[in-house]
């Protein structure tokens, strides 16, 4: 299948994406006036009568502003949750997308009547009747796809891991700034970590501050369940799967089912184990908590089976990361061998520490941290994505598109140090590992001709 380019449809204004936004809520302002202006010449004449009940609003009627359209583009399993997360009248389906046959019957079986189905992503993101694109591929057609949706004029909520390897984060940034849209990642939401960010931010630990994400903070990594497999023989493609089209951007390899579909994950070609499945989950909310949303670690270290193979992904045990400033973050995953330490601390400082895991803190020393919650300033109240589009600011209830690059790139150092087998300095700023080419490699991974950044 011949690729289509990726062509800009709207012209660079050299206005910044602040100004953007504040040139479109004047319009929508001056709409809303146009509307009182007519209403107040009508004379005898309703407004009722100039505009239409639907377009109004009020008891059945749900007027245009706010019905945001959408495109659901991979509709398996984590991406049929967009699916039918979608059945009421204010964000109707239009039409869904998949490679897989199947997949697609399935889709358009739990849409409403008005939806269409799609083999090619490009056929839905060229319709002029949809507002956001919901994207549930796996993760090696992640950027592409938000990519060419923002530069049709969509807004995007993409599934986790925002990117496959880190050089597609700065291309991701640079369509949300260039087009003006709306973009986020579907982590779980960040508002059930407002007490912990509160307690860290009020510098009752101190700093720097280490945190611990593992089996004994509740948290696990899937390392086991999303392992690939090696030397398995090559299997007939199923008629119902667009093999080549599934693929895409990731490099020619023969088909065997586990390759495909949930076990993917196991897999460098298109994603990076279960650390890249739920270490954004995890660390997202982390990085929120720890005010890193405009950081990068600037060392890793892995503790891990060497030599990796160089298509399955396989077993590692921890991960630590360390910023400038001393801030580390600690990853254990407890499948691999080493033994974890029981009744260890969640966040600790050089002045206090804290118990618990997720979103709880059990108990804190000093005792009297907790109770002191209370009294904290309150944070700012989240931004849905769904308010973001219609207030065109970026939303806060999920990362923004660049706290998402920051938080999937400490699982892209995370997995260059498990492939590499050594400590790895990264330099923030460049966005590079320093002197270390082998391990450069990793960031910027080559695309199947003729899919490109």
């Amino acid at each position: 299948m011949k690729a289509r380019g990726f062509q800009p449809q709207d012209t660079a204004s050299g206005r910044t994406f602040r100004e953007r936004v504040k040139i479109m809520t004047q319009s929508h302002f001056s709409r809303r006036g146009f509307i009182k202006a007519t209403a107040a010449t009508a004379g005898a004449v309703s407004l009722f009568h100039i505009v239409p009940r639907a377009v109004l609003g009020g008891p059945g009627n749900n007027p245009p502003s706010n019905r945001i359209t959408r495109g659901v583009i991979g509709t398996g399993n984590q991406g049929m949750t967009h699916v039918t997360g979608a059945r009421d009248g204010n964000s109707p389906t239009l039409a869904v997308c998949d490679v897989d046959k199947d997949h697609l019957g399935q889709a358009l079986g739990r849409t409403g009547p008005d939806a269409k189905g799609y083999a090619d992503w490009r056929d839905v993101i060229d319709r002029k009747d949809i507002d956001t694109i919901h994207v549930g591929t796996p993760p090696h057609w992640h950027a592409l796809i938000s990519i060419a949706a923002m530069q049709a004029g969509k807004d995007v909520f993409s599934e986790k891991p925002m990117t496959r390897f880190l050089a597609e984060g700065p291309a991701l940034i640079k369509a949300v700034e260039r087009y003006g849209r709306v973009y986020t990642i579907n982590t779980y939401a960040r508002p059930n970590f407002r007490d912990l960010k509160r307690l860290v931010d009020t510098g009752f630990l101190g700093t720097p501050v280490t945190c611990l994400v593992s089996p004994t903070t509740r948290y696990g990594f899937k390392v086991h369940e999303w392992s690939g497999k090696t030397n398995q023989p090559p299997e007939p493609v199923p008629q119902a799967l667009d093999y080549d089209m599934w693929l895409g951007p990731a490099p020619f390899k023969p088909y065997f089912r586990h390759r495909t579909h949930m076990s993917f994950r196991g897999y460098w070609d298109y994603d990076g184990g279960g650390l890249a499945d739920m270490g954004q989950h995890w660390l997202d909310r982390i990085q929120y908590v720890l005010g890193k949303d405009h950081d990068s670690p600037v060392e890793v270290e892995a503790k891990a089976a060497w030599p990796a193979h160089p298509d399955a992904v396989g077993l590692w045990g921890s991960v630590d990361l360390k910023y400038a400033d001393g801030t580390k973050i600690i990853l254990e995953t407890g499948e691999w061998g080493d033994p974890i330490q029981p009744n260890r601390p969640y966040f600790e400082g050089p002045k206090g520490k804290i118990w618990g895991g997720d979103n709880k803190a059990d108990r804190t020393d000093p005792p009297e941290m907790l109770a002191k919650l209370n009294s904290l300033p309150e944070l700012p109240r989240p931004i849905s994505f769904e308010d973001a589009v219609k207030t065109r600011v970026q939303p806060t209830e999920h990362p923004d598109v660049w706290a998402a690059h920051r938080s999937i790139t400490l699982i892209h150092l995370a997995n260059a140090a498990i492939r590499t087998g050594r400590k790895l300095k990264f330099d923030p700023e460049a966005q590079q590992f320093v002197n270390d080419p082998e391990a450069n490699l990793l960031l910027n991974v080559p695309m199947r001709a003729p899919w490109h950044l």
